[in-house]
């Protein structure tokens, strides 16, 4: 079977930006943590695309590394917009029920969507000294405005849809804000309506996997079998130190499919100790990075390294 791509997505952004409140100051210490990642990834021939988002754009050791990294072509630089701290500043109207999220770009006039999208291009652009062509959204919001104008700056690829999972529980800036529903949203590749972009999904599919009972009962057989045959939640390739053996699954379940990629994702905070509340320790970091040793040891038996702005591009060509 020919080989498929696998696409990693990392958020690049400040460190533990789940306990982040307004006027916080962001650090970006998790910069010096990345390095081991990218060698990880050049370890198995994988070209990580960093969505980079404004704190991190202007982290002069993440320039600096990554650029040159980006320069030999072993990984992209992607867009990553926080809208809450991206500049140009507007003030929003909070909402008053109790509920608190950071602000969706979505939230914002039209005009001020654009001048953010602009400015972070350019930032990018200057910093990196290559455009960026590949979209993902904070919070995972997206709507038409927004592709449209991420169309009428360049962009080629977005990969902010996670099929099957929606996000409208959780709350945004303003009154009655919230996030976006992907439930029925196409996992495959898609050409975005009304533009040149294309949707490449995050991987998540329903988790058929079937867990051999640890004593040999036929209950328990068949207890595992329904479950696995009906599903038991939604999977995504996106470690939690308690998940790789349902990652491997997943990655294989994708191989056997008519999808031509499979894609991983995390933040770039969660490869610093108590950059994130899932890896909080030192040891947790080094459980995640054996995970990753076995976890792609296993895909590159199967799957290629792409950036997802060229497997995009390539998508592109086949289909003219």
């Amino acid at each position: 079977m020919k080989h498929k791509k696998f696409l990693i997505s990392i958020d690049t952004e400040g460190d533990n930006l789940w306990d982040y409140k307004p006027g916080d100051t962001i650090t970006t210490e998790n910069t010096k943590f990345l390095t081991r990642f990218q060698n990880l990834c050049d370890n198995y021939g994988f070209k990580p695309t960093y969505l980079t988002n404004y704190e991190m754009a202007n982290d002069p050791l993440f320039v600096k590394i990554f650029k040159e990294v980006a320069q030999d072509n072993r990984c992209e630089i992607g867009m990553h917009l926080h809208a809450w701290n991206s500049p140009p500043d507007y003030k929003l109207a909070q909402r008053d029920d109790g509920l608190y999220g950071s602000a969706y770009l979505i939230e914002y006039p039209l005009d001020i969507m654009e001048q953010k999208i602009a400015f972070m291009t350019d930032l990018l652009t200057e910093r990196f000294w290559k455009k960026p062509v590949t979209h993902r959204a904070g919070r995972w919001a997206t709507n038409q405005n927004y592709f449209d104008l991420l169309q009428k700056y360049g962009y080629i690829a977005d990969c902010s849809v996670t099929p099957g999972i929606s996000w409208e529980d959780c709350p945004g800036f303003t009154k009655d804000s919230k996030g976006t529903d992907y439930t029925e949203f196409n996992p495959k590749p898609y050409k975005i309506e009304g533009t040149g972009i294309l949707e490449i999904p995050v991987t998540v599919r329903e988790n058929h996997r079937f867990r051999k009972p640890p004593v040999k009962r036929l209950k328990s057989y068949l207890g595992n079998t329904y479950r696995a045959l009906r599903g038991t939640g939604k999977i995504w390739l996106r470690p939690n130190g308690n998940n790789l053996e349902n990652m491997m699954w997943l990655s294989d379940d994708v191989y056997r499919s008519s999808n031509q990629y499979l894609m991983f994702m995390l933040h770039s905070s969660e490869f610093m100790p108590g950059g994130s509340p899932t890896f909080d320790t030192p040891e947790k970091v080094e459980k995640l990075y054996q995970d990753l040793e076995v976890l792609f040891k296993h895909i590159a038996g199967k799957y290629r390294g792409e950036t997802i702005g060229n497997f995009a591009k390539g998508l592109k060509e086949d289909n003219r």
